[in-house]
């Protein structure tokens, strides 16, 4: 998610500037139009993860802080008090850096809410519109120890799924080191040997290819690097994202591990916030923007227009393809009884167990594809090498 400054004007002509968070500027220019505010530039800004300081701020910093402030806070702890005796006990870094500031900007006056909504780098809108709402309701302990819940669970799903692709990961950099080892020392020292024979196919597709790497290996390597900048630059597109999105959501098991993160990370974003008081417009809003798929943010977005028109929330997210039928039957059931909170946060847990067994098959079947598709190299290098021998011995033997 990037940062975005911006300047616009309101609707009586006045002036203002300000930043705000989002995946793309298409978000921002919608969260203008939410605050019915005219935009006259947008800027991105790269202050994604790191505090005041520089330093990195991790999900689990932040999940600790809030719930250390949410201890103090029930032991009776003035705010002020609490966020002094939390930026005095963090490590130097970005995040005693920006606390520091927090601690400055409450003790001049400014909400809570407030004061962390001039670092975004650091605390997300997703946080600060639950602070304010815990300010205004007068429970703001239970949103910090909701809001330190909810990212210690957002940052063990996450590990998970990093940690259970570190060893396909590894597979992929010891499956190309081998064959580029083999292009590039082993198969030379057969050129020479076979250069007055007629070569089948596969071997002069094998020499082509060993005598590229050799004499061109700057310009491959420059071409990956292009190559792989370019796709990333693709994909980060407005366009590159959903035509991703729509290839990916095919693929058999990785698709469906792919719907099921979504799914969790919706329907925990909007029960979180419409728990601790954030009114739905506000909370879809949100949600919308850390959706993090195309075809259900855009779904979200019909859903604000249908809940702003005293509609269903549910047919737009029907609509998208994404939700299961069960899921949508129980959100179905939760707006017609008022109990929508418990039961996304309900749908939450359900899925995330679902998630983990669907992240578990996935990284299962990419295991078997990697080592057969580096099994398939190998054996057309070995191929290559052989089959010449082979026409070699039986002209010995004919």
């Amino acid at each position: 998610m990037a940062t975005f400054e911006y300047i616009a004007r309101t609707r009586d002509g006045k002036r203002i500037g300000g930043t705000l968070q989002a995946d793309t500027e298409a978000a921002i220019l919608r969260a203008l139009d939410e605050r019915q505010l005219f935009p006259l530039s947008i800027e991105a800004r790269e202050e994604v993860a790191s505090g005041v300081g520089g330093g990195r701020v991790t999900t689990r910093q932040l999940a600790m802080a809030y719930s250390q402030v949410a201890d103090l806070l029930t032991a009776g702890v003035p705010l002020m008090a609490s966020l002094q005796t939390l930026a005095r006990i963090q490590k130097e870094g970005g995040l005693k850096a920006a606390l520091l500031k927090v601690v400055d900007e409450v003790s001049s006056g400014k909400t809570l809410a407030d004061a962390l909504g001039e670092h975004p780098g650091v605390f997300r809108p997703l946080h600060v519109a639950m602070i304010r709402a815990g300010e205004r309701g007068g429970f703001l302990e239970d949103v910090l120890a909701n809001l330190g819940g909810f990212l210690e669970r957002q940052d063990e799903l996450r590990n998970k799924v990093v940690g259970t692709l570190i060893y396909p990961f590894i597979l992929v950099l010891v499956g190309v080191g081998a064959v580029s080892f083999m292009l590039m020392f082993l198969v030379p020292r057969f050129e020479q040997f076979f250069s007055e024979m007629t070569l089948p196919l596969p071997s002069r597709v094998m020499f082509a290819v060993s005598g590229a790497l050799r004499d061109f290996w700057p310009i491959v390597v420059v071409a990956m690097v292009m190559g792989i900048a370019g796709l990333i630059s693709l994909i980060k597109s407005p366009w590159g994202r959903k035509t991703l999105d729509a290839v990916v959501l095919q693929l058999p098991v990785v698709g469906l591990a792919l719907r099921m993160l979504a799914i969790t990370r919706f329907c925990r974003i909007l029960g979180t916030l419409l728990s601790n008081g954030v009114p739905i417009l506000q909370a879809l809003a949100i949600s919308r923007d850390a959706a993090g798929l195309v075809r259900l943010s855009n779904a979200i977005e019909e859903a604000i227009e249908n809940v702003r028109k005293g509609k269903s929330l549910s047919d737009p997210l029907r609509q998208s393809g994404i939700f299961p039928e069960e899921i949508l039957e129980m959100i179905t059931v939760a707006e017609e009884s008022n109990q929508m909170e418990k039961t996304l946060l309900k749908i939450a847990e359900t899925v995330d167990r679902r998630t983990e067994r669907s992240v578990d098959v996935a990284v299962k079947l990419i295991e078997p594809v990697i080592l057969v598709l580096i099994a398939v190299a190998i054996g057309f290098v070995a191929l290559g090498i052989l089959m010449p021998v082979f026409n070699m011995a039986s002209t010995l033997q004919g």
